[in-house]
């Protein structure tokens, strides 16, 4: 099966050229068909794949299609590696997208762009493929660039709102940043160790750099730049909630399975050159640490139920590179997969919800849905309890092996351990803030609405079998997920003592009481009905004190990070544009242009159709030559 490998990308590619050639003309059904089907076909063979890997002897293997390009030693091809960490990627990207699209089918069935939409879909799930699948650094750039471009065609696919094209607009332009570095990365890489291959160059750094050599910094800072662009972790993160302009599935997509988890897979694919960068590597940890915080705060304050996912999707990236940053790789591929599976149901949920409520996105607009939404509602339960970590879930596994290797830290552990758990504090109250209000909170629905005036019995929840099938098998990975071995001890050879951190019981209870006590409390403010007006008269009381009323809008703004750049990228630039309307490298051509037109005016002149005047011109020309020939 290893040799087929060539075509986990080639059956979504080949249901995005059926889709785009068919120009939307194509039924639904069968567009469906093909849009789903040919993810599905991926999994099947991911799945065969993993099966015969795991059971041989779980060695490495290398698969080459054919040469790309042959420049001087530079000798990418198209090929693809299989090891313990590609296994991973290719089973969550193939089988949560599988599950995502089947969702899609239901979601988008009355979407005039029905087919163009599952074009975009496929042209993703392949360019992540070809991304975590490839052997050389040129065509994982290649996969890189590719899941860029379709997020710029995913997030603005409903192109007739202007907002939503701007936030495309932004989410291509950000993540090019990070891609810039990343792609001066891979030219120093090639100037120093002449290969791109990424098992010749894990090979060759170590032999030719030393620990902490000025090389190796540059070389993984640059690399990192390039994950923080499509991890969206600080600084580069604003693109990440604006991305929520496009439907629902597509936010599932870009947040669980795909585009946010390249960095993450990127730094653990080249972890040798971030162990060789020691500086580097826990510039990572703290990135993480900052990232988390940041991202939990301001979920705190959302009010837009997408919008808040989102932020949590940013927040839990954070805690992939606190792993990463302290060594963990393990836990950090650990986390990635457990979060697919709950952060997938929760958008797949949400999507669900705002089906169910005319397409409303304002959690203190809606309550009281447990009852009316009931699959909508234990998916929630079920997503926020792994997203808390509470015990026993998925992500209270993951997590915790992260924070237990923050704390082995040798320098910084109780730093990054304490960080890790505020962290977890602050997800438990945002994630059941949402499940308190949107689930047992008054019903504000029935009297506004984006379709005018809809009755409470209005709100019906969409259960067909697309729909609900994916809910059901997310949210039993969500909570038994934790118990999958991830098979990648054999990939990092470094590090694993960083997993095997012993901690007293006193820290085990403190990791499993914090977010239990977060829960409390959002309980307390947000869902309890004996003490309803006591928790609205402490957030009243909150937020109406004038550093609680700072606070609230400044983490409603995301720390005011879109407002910096405004102030220091975006305005400049503007004024620059403004001053240099006519353009200043224009005018230099206008000039060449204006002389050869002065030129062209005088030779015209000269044209006045008399033979005398051109006899006398000819003969004083050959005089004026032959007197400079006799000068001379």
């Amino acid at each position: 099966m290893q040799d087929w490998i060539g075509l986990l990308p080639a059956f979504p590619l080949a249901g995005f050229l059926l889709l785009v050639l068919s120009r939307g003309r194509m039924p639904r059904n069968i567009a469906s068909l093909i849009g789903a089907g040919s993810v599905g076909l991926s999994f099947l063979l991911a799945a065969a794949i993993c099966i015969e890997f795991l059971g041989g002897d779980g060695e490495s293997f290398q698969k080459t299609l054919w040469v790309w390009m042959q420049v001087g030693s530079l000798e990418p091809g198209f090929s693809f590696y299989l090891d313990g960490l590609s296994v991973v990627m290719i089973l969550i990207i193939s089988g949560v997208g599988f599950l995502i699209h089947l969702y899609s089918t239901g979601f988008m069935a009355d979407d005039p762009g029905f087919a163009r939409f599952f074009s975009y879909m496929n042209l993703f799930v392949a360019s992540m493929l070809v991304l975590v699948l490839a052997d050389n650094l040129v065509l994982l750039y290649l996969g890189w660039e590719g899941v860029g471009l379709c997020s710029y065609l995913l997030i603005g696919f409903w192109y007739d709102k202007p907002s939503n094209g701007y936030a495309a607009r932004k989410a291509f332009v950000v993540t090019r940043v990070g891609d810039t570095s990343m792609a001066i990365g891979l030219f120093l890489l090639f100037s120093q160790l002449g290969t791109l291959n990424i098992q010749e160059i894990l090979t060759l750094a170590p032999q030719q750099w030393s620990s902490g050599s000025g090389i190796a910094v540059a070389a993984a800072a640059l690399l990192l730049g390039g994950a923080v662009g499509k991890s969206a972790q600080l600084p580069l993160q604003t693109w990440l909630p604006d991305a929520m302009a496009g439907p629902t599935p597509i936010s599932a997509l870009i947040h669980a399975a795909t585009m946010v988890t390249a960095g993450v897979y990127l730094i653990a694919r080249t972890h040798v050159l971030f162990e060789l960068a020691p500086s580097v590597q826990i510039l990572v940890a703290f990135i993480g640490l900052a990232t988390l915080l940041m991202a939990g705060f301001t979920a705190l304050m959302q009010r837009d139920i997408k919008r808040i996912l989102a932020y949590s999707t940013i927040s839990q990236i954070g805690y992939m590179f606190l792993a990463l940053g302290v060594g963990a790789w393990s836990a950090a591929v650990f986390h990635l997969m457990t979060h697919a599976f709950f952060k997938a149901l929760l958008f797949l949920a949400a999507g669900t919800v705002i089906l169910s409520l005319h397409h409303e996105h304002d959690i203190f607009r809606m309550g009281a849905m447990r009852r009316r939404l009931p699959v909508a509602f234990f998916s929630f339960l079920v997503g926020s309890a792994a997203l808390t970590a509470l015990p026993f879930t998925s992500g209270f596994y993951s997590k915790d092996e992260i924070l237990l290797a923050a704390l082995a830290h040798p320098q910084y552990g109780m730093l990054l351990w304490a960080g890790g758990v505020l962290g977890a504090f602050l997800t438990a109250l945002y994630s059941f803030r949402l499940v308190f209000v949107v689930f047992f909170g008054s019903d504000h629905h029935a009297h506004n609405t984006h379709e005018g005036d809809q009755t409470h019995d209005a709100v019906v929840e969409n259960t067909s079998p697309a729909m609900f099938f994916p809910l059901l098998i997310l949210g039993g990975l969500s909570l038994l997920g934790g118990l999958i071995h991830v098979p990648v001890d054999a990939v990092f050879t470094h590090g694993a003592g960083h997993e095997e951190a012993h901690a007293s019981q006193l820290i085990h209870a403190v990791m499993i009481m914090v977010p239990v006590i977060g829960v409390i409390i959002s309980w307390f403010l947000y869902g309890s009905k004996p003490y309803e007006k006591a928790g609205q008269h402490a957030r009243k009381r909150l937020l109406e004190s004038s550093l609680g009323g700072f606070l609230s809008r400044f983490w409603f703004s995301g720390w005011g990070m879109d407002t910096l750049y405004q102030f220091v990228f975006v305005r400049p630039f503007v004024a620059l544009a403004q001053v240099n309307r006519k353009d200043v490298i224009d005018l230099l051509y206008s000039w060449v242009a204006l002389v050869a037109r002065v030129g062209n005016s005088a030779v015209v002149m000269t044209q006045t159709g008399n033979l005398r005047w051109y006899a006398i011109s000819l003969v004083g020309g050959l005089v004026l030559v032959i007197g400079l020939g006799v000068w001379r």
